[in-house]
């Protein structure tokens, strides 16, 4: 079977879920909705078969994966959407016919995607300014507490969802010019034996820190972790010129705490960059001393920015007194949604959403921030594993693509794009189960909004343009290896 035949058979699976998710959502609502309306999964279907066809006359050797994947997360999320509000359904699926034009328009107008590398300065420039248009009096303003969103007239987006794209692409051409002087000069560390009464004395600080001094336990800890990390890196004996592209990437990453007052985003940039820079260097010691400094800055923002603050606050115990009150309510009702639907859910439309006599939805927030937590009330625990899944396989045909590719551009490219699309869903679905602070990071594919589908429809093409050629070039046989 043929790489095309495969995708075809993979969009099988987006047919049935389309078709009985509008189908159970119908029947649950037929007191509301008196004519079976299958415009939009008749619609849906019919994109994902022209995207299909489309792939199949441009990108011939793509993965034959990512769309079906991409196809299936997009369902997942207009099924919930129409079940919520059906006027919503209509305007995401518009929303999904606008991204999937601009999918067509990336592949078109980017032949080759090794061009980016050209004009990687002009694209960082453009990411930073869609960074900072948010905090731009008359277009810009605070929701919930962060600057996410710019206005313009009618149209409203959100730049940062744009912007991951133009700081990945250039961080994937700076460090494939830089990565020989990164790794250049390493010498052979000494035995771990003679490392061993340096961690010793980590140890001992954080326990002279936090038993003897009286430091709480995670400020001790951090600064024990930093003095490991130290060592590892003076075990290595690097120079100073290697802690400049992290030291630049973690102040932007900071900043960007203190201009958009969004722990998300800026742990979604970080992070993509220190998995661009582990895949450029293998240096686990460097990728260790931007989680401890990450950490650092986190920490100092959390004590000194209000909203950064009160998010973790949140997070710690959303039923405290005094809490509710600064929205902890969304994580509180979040987890009662998920508990509510056990394993096997309440079915496509059957949970209580709204309250019987009327008003506002109990689950606030319900087609963006958590819309995870409506998946798993009404499809249970096995329902949201499955999202959690298809998105892992999504990440991991990028991360195959990225091994294939024969160019280190090529490689850091699918790389960074797939990291970064891999921490947005651990933040969004972090934060709705409280496993860290929740942030207006939206889920790829699946939540409502046109910015979030257009920018991923743009990662899904570079994507594949990364993996047509490194197919193309395999099936020559100009085998690439491993950055």
């Amino acid at each position: 079977m043929s790489a095309r035949s495969r995708e075809l058979f993979g969009l099988l699976p987006v047919s049935l879920l389309v078709t009985a998710g509008f189908t159970a959502v119908l029947i649950a609502r037929s007191d509301e909705i008196q004519t079976a309306t299958a415009t939009y999964g008749a619609i849906f279907l019919g994109c994902c078969l022209f995207g299909h066809l489309f792939i199949r006359a441009r990108l011939p050797d793509a993965d034959p994966y990512l769309f079906p994947l991409a196809a299936l997360l997009a369902a997942f999320g207009l099924v919930m959407i129409y079940r919520i509000d059906p006027e919503q359904a209509r305007e995401q699926a518009q929303w999904f016919i606008f991204g999937l034009l601009l999918f067509v328009a990336t592949i078109v107008l980017l032949r080759d995607h090794r061009l980016l590398e050209r004009y990687r300065y002009t694209i960082a420039a453009a990411g930073i300014v869609l960074l900072l248009l948010p905090r731009v009096p008359g277009i810009g303003g605070e929701v919930n507490g962060a600057f996410l969103a710019i206005s313009v007239g009618p149209i409203e987006f959100q730049p940062a969802e744009f912007a991951k794209l133009a700081i990945i692409i250039f961080l994937a051409s700076y460090l494939n010019d830089t990565r020989e002087v990164l790794v250049r000069g390493r010498v052979k560390p000494p035995p771990l034996r003679r490392s061993l009464p340096l961690v010793v004395a980590c140890v001992g600080l954080a326990a002279l820190l936090i038993g003897v001094v009286g430091l709480p336990a995670w400020p001790g800890g951090l600064i024990a972790a930093f003095a490991a990390v130290v060592v590892a890196l003076a075990r290595e004996r690097p120079s100073l010129k290697h802690f400049g592209p992290l030291l630049l990437i973690w102040g932007l990453a900071m900043l960007m705490l203190v201009f958009i007052q969004d722990l998300g985003s800026s742990l979604m940039f970080f992070g993509g960059f220190l998995a661009l820079l582990y895949v450029a260097t293998s240096r686990l010691s460097f990728v260790a001393f931007g989680v401890v400094l990450f950490l650092a800055g986190a920490t100092f923002m959390a004590a000194n920015v209000d909203h950064v603050r009160e998010r973790i606050e949140i997070r710690n115990d959303p039923f405290a007194r005094g809490v509710v009150e600064k929205e902890g309510y969304q994580i509180a009702q979040s987890l009662f949604a998920q508990a509510d639907g056990g394993l096997f859910g309440e079915g496509f439309g059957d949970s209580l959403l709204f309250p019987p006599g009327g008003g506002p939805a109990i689950l606030p927030a319900a087609d963006t921030d958590l819309i995870y937590a409506l998946i798993v009330n009404e499809v249970g625990l096995f329902g949201g594993a499955a999202v959690v899944l298809i998105a892992l396989l999504f990440v991991a045909r990028g991360l195959k693509a990225a091994m294939m590719a024969h160019d280190d551009f090529s490689k850091l490219l699918a790389t960074g794009l797939s990291a970064v699309f891999a921490l947005q869903v651990f933040v969004i679905i972090g934060g709705v189960t409280k496993v860290i602070p929740l942030t207006g990071v939206t889920l790829p594919f699946v939540s409502y909004g046109g910015s979030s589908i257009m920018a991923n429809f743009i990662l899904l093409a570079l994507l594949l343009i990364v993996s047509d050629h490194a197919r193309r070039d395999a099936r020559r046989g100009d085998m690439g290896g491993v950055v």
